[in-house]
């Protein structure tokens, strides 16, 4: 391209970027000055649930009582944490208001409470996003003020030094300024937030967990969480939908400091407001990055049933740390967009359908006594069992089942010695969850085997069973694998 041309193309462009600026500062001059009609007390929800779209075409007063609650909560089985809380749940209650409206904000502090806090509003224009006029200590309310200028899906947090600290401990939440001319109708509008948290025990150590700055400070939390608790979104709290339905899920990120990598498995995207903007949209994407205080809106139709896991695709943080939800949809099957399996069939390129255990070909380590099996077998289990099973032995739902309390296990130890070295495939109903998967055989030495097993039964209230190598040994001469039944 030639220097003129490159030079009309470049002015072009400039002139295209300032004529947006100015469509845009034109719209916040026209909201400034909407007049406002009326006054309204606005519905606020706890996570999963939404505030139904507002339907009126004009700006109101929109009234909002927001109460600050420090609360001991659960964060995961066995664990429990002092939350402090937007409302008295993490994250925050959705607030839902339109563009234009004049937002008069009560932040009220439960006297009960311990520490001052405040609140900062993406979605406020103004010194602090709010902060600066809300520091509120307990027993007391600050009100303040806001123009709903610019639309889209913002976060809101606790802005009281020091700040990674409170909202380390879930002070977030989202505020919805919906358009004047609203988003599509769909069939489920959901809120989900993802935040991290520090404890000072590691991941799944029992008892009421202090936050810890030191793993705050190096950016290594013990649990990455969707809603405020590991399983905050599974079993009976999981998200529903039928086959056919649109889903629209309002994801913020809480932080403090990770960036979400939001995605559904099974799902593509149909559209995604990226950033919370609700202007531009991008279409067909499989995961959308979220920052440490941002938010995105996704959208998505249900084609075939099935149970989809939510899950920050930073893997680990899903399947370790706890970043993972589910959504069950319900409704007829299409063979035509998702068969499921057709058959199971026999691959053997290596000549062995044995699973070769991490470490294998290594000495077995040899223990003398219970204590001692149990000892190195959890060793084993962090080894090659906890990715599917869990570091409590909770396993997830729908997938993997739990080995905590596990009536399957706890009933027969010759079985489990049998599943452990054969393999398993096929319905398994354990705890009164019914599983449909495959567990390969495990290339593990007698003493392994032994120790994990002790290790397992030892654990997480199940029956305290010890099992010798000369009970492995005594198995793998004397029976076939146990049938899937």
């Amino acid at each position: 391209m030639s220097p003129v041309r490159t030079s009309s193309f470049s002015a072009m462009m400039l002139a295209v970027a300032l004529l947006g600026a100015t469509a845009w500062a034109a719209s916040r001059d026209q909201n400034i000055n909407d007049p406002v009609k009326g006054e309204e007390h606005a519905t606020l929800t706890y996570a999963p649930e939404v505030p139904a779209p507002i339907t009126r075409n004009y700006a109101t007063k929109v009234v909002i009582h927001l109460e600050v609650k420090e609360v001991e909560g659960r964060l995961a089985d066995g664990v429990s944490y002092t939350f402090w809380t937007f409302g008295g749940k993490v994250p925050g209650k959705f607030i839902r208001v339109r563009e234009g409206d004049l937002v008069e904000f009560h932040l009220d502090s439960h006297p009960d409470n311990k520490m001052p806090h405040n609140i900062d509003l993406h979605a406020v224009i103004g010194q602090g996003g709010g902060a600066a006029s809300s520091l509120t200590a307990p027993g007391h309310s600050s009100v303040f003020s806001f123009k709903a200028l610019v639309p889209g899906l913002y976060v809101y947090h606790c802005a009281t030094a020091p700040v990674g600290m409170h909202v380390g401990n879930g002070m977030y939440g989202l505020i919805y300024v919906q358009a004047k001319t609203p988003l599509p109708k769909v069939d489920h509008e959901y809120y989900v937030m993802q935040g991290d948290f520090y404890t000072k025990g590691a991941n799944g150590e029992q008892g009421l967990q202090p936050f810890s700055m030191e793993k705050a400070m190096a950016e290594k939390p013990e649990y990455v969480v969707f809603n405020g608790s590991v399983g905050a979104l599974s079993g009976n709290n999981a998200l529903s939908a039928k086959v056919g339905d649109t889903v629209r899920l309002f994801v913020g990120n809480g932080g403090p400091n990770l960036t979400s990598s939001f995605h559904v498995i099974g799902e593509i995207f149909d559209t995604v407001w990226a950033e919370g903007n609700t202007s531009t949209a991008i279409h067909n994407v499989q995961t959308t990055t979220i920052p440490a205080g941002g938010a995105a809106i996704v959208e998505f139709k249900i084609n075939v049933p099935g149970t989809f896991l939510l899950v920050d695709h930073a893997l680990t943080r899903a399947f370790n740390r706890g970043a993972l939800g589910q959504l069950r949809a319900t409704g007829p099957e299409n063979k035509l967009v998702y068969s499921g399996k057709i058959t199971d069939e026999i691959y053997l390129p290596e000549g062995t359908g044995i699973r070769v255990a991490e470490g294998e070909g290594r000495p077995a380590a040899t223990a003398t006594d219970h204590a001692g099996r149990v000892r190195l077998g959890e060793t084993v289990y962090k080894t090659n069992c906890m990715a599917c099973h869990q570091l409590t032995g909770v396993g997830i739902p729908g997938a993997f089942p739990p080995l905590a309390k596990s009536d399957f296990l706890n009933a027969d130890p010759t079985r489990a010695i049998k599943t452990v070295v054969g393999g398993r495939q096929g319905s398994l109903t354990v705890n009164g969850q019914v599983f449909d998967g495959v567990m390969p055989a495990w290339s593990l030495s007698n003493d392994d085997v032994a120790n994990v097993l002790s290790y397992i039964y030892g654990s997480w209230g199940n029956s305290g069973h010890d099992v010798t190598p000369v009970d492995v040994a005594a198995t793998r001469t004397t029976a076939p694998p146990t049938p899937a039944r």
